[in-house]
Order: C-alpha cells, then sequence, then structure tokens
C-alpha cells in the first residue's frame, strides 16, 4: 500500500464557509416560508372556530326560535344611578350581556353555562345571582374566565388588563344610533318609545341591543347577510383599531364617520398621532375597558362591530369623558384582526368568508342612518351608502350582492 493512498483528506476553510454561506442562505429563505405557513395554521383554526360559533348560533334558532340576543340578560332597578345602562351592580347584568354568553352551551362550554345561569359563590363571601353581575366585576369568575372557541391564535393579546378576551363580535349594521342601548331606557325595564323608533332606524344589522331577532328578519338572505366578524383585542399599543379616540361631542360621530381620521399618524397609520394619545377612550373607560377586553358584555366596544369603515381602519367614539353613563357614548368600529390583509367574517347562513381591507365601502362621506335625517342625508330604509360592505351588513335593505366573496 502507497503512502498517497493512506492520506485522508479534510474540508479546507474556504469549503467550511462556503457551506456554512450556503446553509445560511437555505435558512433565509425558508423562515419566512415557515412563519407564512404557522401564520396560515392560525387563520385556518380561527376559520373552524368561527365555523363552530356559526354552527352554534344555528343550533340555538333551532332550539329557542330566535337568535341569541345582544345586550340581553337582567335589569330591573328603579330609578337613581344604578339605572344606567352602564355601572357595576351585583344584583343583574343591567342588560349587559353579548350574544356569544347565550352561546356557550351551544359551542361545547356547558361547564361555564351552567356557573353563569345558576347563583354562584366564590367562596370568598360574594354570592351572586344567576347570569351574574356587570361584566366589569373581577370578582366573578365566567367573567374573567377566557374562552378558547372565542379567541383567534393570530391575536397575541393575553392577561390583564382584560378580563375573558374575545376576538369575535356581533355585526350591529351600518349605523350607531342607539348601539348600546338598544330601545330600553334607564329603567331597565321596558322599551321607550323614542329609544324605540331611533333602534328601529338605525339598527339595521343581524344583531339589534336588546331585542331578539329571528333569521326570518334577515330579508337580504342569509347567504348575503353578515352575522358577525373578527376584532383584534387591544394590546396597550395605541393601536387605531383598539383604542378609540374620544371626542367630545356624540354628534359629531353620528354626522361623519371620518370624524377621527385627522388624528391618524400620517407616517404610521396603524396609530394614533402621539398628540392624542390622552384623548383614548380606554385610558377615559377604565383599565378593562379595552376593545375586546370583555367576551361577556354586550357593548359594541367589547363585542360588536358596525360596515361602515372599511376593516382594520380606526375606533372613533363619541361622548365626553366626564359622563359616566355608557349609553350617552357612541361610535364607529369596523371589524379588524391580525391576519395580512382582512378579517373573517361570518355570514348569517353559516359560511365563514374572508374580507379584504380594500373591499369596496361607498361614499365616506354620507352621514350614518339617523332617524332624524332628512334627504340628501341617509333616511330610515334607504340603501346602505357604504357600498358593498355596508350592503353586506344590513339585513332587510334589499341591495344586490354582485359579487361572490
Amino acid at each position: 500500500m502507497s503512502l498517497r493512498q493512506n492520506q485522508r483528506h479534510g474540508f479546507t476553510l474556504v469549503e467550511l464557509l462556503v457551506v456554512i454561506a450556503i446553509i445560511g442562505v437555505l435558512v433565509g429563505l425558508l423562515l419566512p416560508a415557515v412563519q407564512a405557513a404557522r401564520e396560515a395554521a392560525r387563520r385556518m383554526s380561527c376559520s373552524n372556530n368561527f365555523k363552530q360559533i356559526g354552527l352554534g348560533i344555528h343550533n340555538y334558532h333551532s332550539a329557542y326560535k330566535n337568535l341569541p340576543m345582544q345586550k340581553g340578560g337582567t335589569g330591573g332597578e328603579s330609578s337613581g344611578n344604578v339605572a344606567w345602562h352602564a355601572g357595576s351592580s351585583l344584583t343583574n347584568n343591567r342588560l349587559g350581556l353579548s350574544m356569544l354568553v347565550a352561546l356557550t352551551p351551544f359551542v361545547e362550554q356547558q361547564a361555564i353555562w351552567e356557573v353563569i345561569s345558576n347563583p354562584y359563590d366564590d367562596g370568598a363571601g360574594n354570592v351572586f345571582p344567576a347570569m351574574g353581575p356587570t361584566t366589569q366585576n373581577p370578582n366573578y369568575d365566567p367573567w374573567i374566565t377566557e374562552l378558547p372557541m372565542y379567541r383567534c391564535p393570530s391575536d397575541p393579546g393575553v392577561g390583564l388588563p382584560a378580563l375573558g378576551r374575545t376576538n369575535y363580535a356581533a355585526c350591529f349594521g351600518d349605523a350607531l344610533r342607539r348601539s348600546n342601548t338598544g330601545a330600553f331606557g334607564d329603567n331597565l325595564q321596558s322599551p321607550v318609545s323614542g329609544w324605540e323608533q331611533q333602534t328601529r332606524a338605525a339598527m339595521r344589522g343581524v344583531f339589534v341591543p336588546t331585542k331578539f331577532m329571528k333569521f326570518r328578519d334577515i330579508l337580504d338572505g342569509l347567504a348575503n347577510t353578515i352575522c358577525a366578524g373578527e376584532i383584534v383585542t387591544d394590546l396597550g399599543d395605541n393601536d387605531i383599531r383598539t383604542n378609540a379616540l374620544l371626542t367630545a361631542n356624540p354628534n359629531t360621530v353620528r354626522n361623519s364617520i371620518l370624524s377621527c381620521q385627522a388624528s391618524v399618524d400620517p407616517l404610521r397609520p396603524q396609530f394614533w398621532d402621539a398628540s392624542v394619545i390622552g384623548n383614548t377612550a380606554t385610558s377615559q373607560s377604565g383599565a378593562t375597558a379595552g376593545r375586546g377586553f370583555r367576551w361577556a358584555s354586550g357593548y359594541l366596544y367589547h363585542s360588536g362591530f358596525q360596515t361602515m369603515l372599511p376593516p382594520n381602519r380606526e375606533v372613533c367614539w363619541g361622548g365626553n369623558p366626564s359622563w359616566g353613563r355608557e349609553r350617552e357614548r357612541e361610535g364607529i368600529a369596523t371589524a379588524s384582526s391580525r391576519h395580512q390583509g382582512g378579517v373573517h367574517v361570518l355570514m348569517s347562513d353559516g359560511a365563514v368568508k374572508f374580507i379584504t381591507d380594500s373591499i369596496e365601502s361607498g361614499d365616506q362621506t354620507a352621514k350614518p342612518v339617523l332617524q332624524a335625517n332628512t334627504p340628501p342625508d341617509t333616511v330610515p330604509g334607504a340603501a346602505s351608502p357604504y357600498g358593498l360592505w355596508g350592503a353586506l351588513g344590513t339585513r332587510a335593505n334589499k341591495e344586490v350582492i354582485q359579487e361572490e366573496l
């Protein structure tokens, strides 16, 4: 055997560097694909959650012959400040519950429903009535319980100051008047004539606050009407989608859905301009008042949205910060998500669709429907001025949907 045959060849330094460089390039190419695959999986999981919610809504309707109520529950306090829709109560929830509460036994959450629907002793001296206290109470365990069924895996929000978060919200339609009260006045016992008329005129979505709705009310067809949609939860980062800008007069937002657009940071359009941070509704309304912070609350800000501004646009609120009554505050809150380019919506027939941020949304300068409007402003019964997006949010306006979503 020759000496040459006994020699062993190793890698040179140059060869090692070339191999390392190739591996680095491959990792750089593969990482975005891996991240995209993960987000695709999260998006699919989010869609599956929504399908289960849609199935639960249909099963609920089959059982009770109506849809679960948005802003339902218990009320009945008769006078004084305690009669307001907002504020806290240990004896009832002041008609403050979201439709997600009634839906729990129909989405495999029977255990929490049994706690909610019966008197509850927390073991610390607090005994709560059936259907619970008002939803900002952190001592009532069901309200602080986070249900995976109501969370989108793409949303990273978790923990305090939120109670139980939700990423799925009821569709209120294409207007805002009486979105926080419906027809019930401060006594929470019976509808008020003037409020009832305002609610009938403006609340044109599948869910109407304080009112039981039925599939037969959806005259535009179940496949053509949005029932629910995604919302993102607040991360405390001054996001325009989760931390509403608060104007001093509710008429400001009733007259223009673009009221807060000028306060968006032009260099970072997903955030408010630094000069308006102190005017955001979250900081004015308490720690648990962020967008999506209370799954059990039926208020628009917590578990609702409208089809006026396109998805992932700013949330704009009207009402003096010193007003303690939530009923005096009304706002514009559209659908939003952590998915790239759009949001999931649940159609009334149970189908889940992905709506892009660029959906046709009509005349954004038009006033929302209001009972007191006169032509050329949008009057009750008029077609939605907000294009395809607005038409999808209304249940009985007879708009023709000419596009496949």
